[in-house]
């Protein structure tokens, strides 16, 4: 007997029905945030037991030295009585609890915090609240950063605009038409293309991106998240720190991927084997250059080279190893 598909799927695939094909970016959306059959919003991803492990489960070091850098921060813009510490999709509180750890060191910096999560999983937040239950600071869950009060702050994400869904468009001979995700005639889920051309799309791509043959595909995210950093920071006054993967400069590529049991796919086709909504987690790479553009007109860039390695299985050095159960 063939898979049933998830309730996840059903609900596409009646979207479909509906509307006709959609964007591979409203696709990953429902994937990954459907608030009664998203990916994130029903399981716990992270961790040995899940799919993927990130930085700060690796090492309380990395977590450590970003509380370190928050307090040198702190210090820096004059070591305000209040300040927010604000953390974009904080997983399971891993990198922020070994950040109020560091924070010892300096007990006027912990005593300033204010600590805002921004997150969208019910699970997650209830796996939050344990891990930081026995922490004296304020701790204040939103939804969207634009819900936290205004004011001084430090912001972190670490391994968030990755999972922010993308826009997808191919270049073809009439111009680039968007990517989208509609029902094929074995009745699969498949990728295909808009009906017709982006209008003016052409004249808003950098210029070797305009140059590419047939056939390549560009990705690009809504800015509003980058524009929304950038505009606390400066009104607010203090720092945000971006950790991700992705490529330097803006390029064509398909960087989008299904990631499951610690292993990568990525595939011109809709598997349901791996990639069936919301069997596994989708990521894609962030454009560097183009998050430093959303910025640009209202706060500074300082960013060093990231990496340019797609997200897989870590094959953890025995001294730095903790506990991902």
């Amino acid at each position: 007997m063939p898979d049933q598909p998830s309730p996840l799927e059903a609900k596409i695939r009646r979207l479909i029905a509906l509307a006709g094909p959609m964007p591979v970016a409203e696709f990953m959306g429902l994937c990954l945030g459907d608030r009664d059959h998203g990916y994130y919003t029903t399981q716990e991803a992270l961790g040995a037991a899940g799919d993927f492990i990130t930085a700060p489960e690796i090492s309380q070091m990395f977590g450590e030295l970003i509380g370190l850098w928050a307090a040198a921060v702190w210090h820096r813009m004059g070591s305000p009585a209040n300040v927010r510490l604000v953390e974009l999709g904080p997983g399971r509180a891993t990198m922020i609890q070994d950040m109020l750890r560091a924070a010892h060191v300096m007990p006027e910096f912990r005593n300033a915090l204010a600590v805002h999560l921004v997150e969208t999983s019910p699970v997650l937040i209830q796996r939050q609240k344990q891990t930081l239950a026995n922490h004296d600071v304020s701790i204040v869950w939103h939804d969207a950063l634009s819900d936290v009060p205004d004011g001084p702050a430090i912001i972190v994400a670490n391994e968030f605009f990755d999972a922010m869904p993308i826009h997808q468009a191919v270049k073809q001979e009439d111009g680039w038409r968007e990517r989208v995700v509609g029902i094929d005639a074995s009745g699969a889920l498949a990728f295909g293309l808009g009906a017709d051309a982006l209008k003016f799309f052409e004249q808003t791509l950098p210029a070797n991106v305009r140059a590419a043959p047939i056939g390549a595909i560009y990705e690009w995210r809504g800015d509003a998240q980058a524009l929304e950093v950038g505009r606390r920071v400066v009104r607010g006054g203090g720092a945000a720190l971006i950790i991700d993967y992705g490529h330097v400069t803006s390029d064509v590529g398909d960087t989008l991927q299904a990631v499951r049991a610690h292993r990568t796919s990525r595939r011109t086709s809709i598997s349901r084997r791996s990639a069936s909504p919301p069997r596994a987690s989708a990521h894609a790479s962030m454009d560097r250059s183009s998050r430093r553009r959303c910025c640009a007109g209202s706060a500074s860039s300082n960013a060093p080279p990231i990496s340019r390695r797609s997200r897989r299985p870590t094959r953890r050095p025995r001294s730095m190893r903790r506990s991902c159960a």
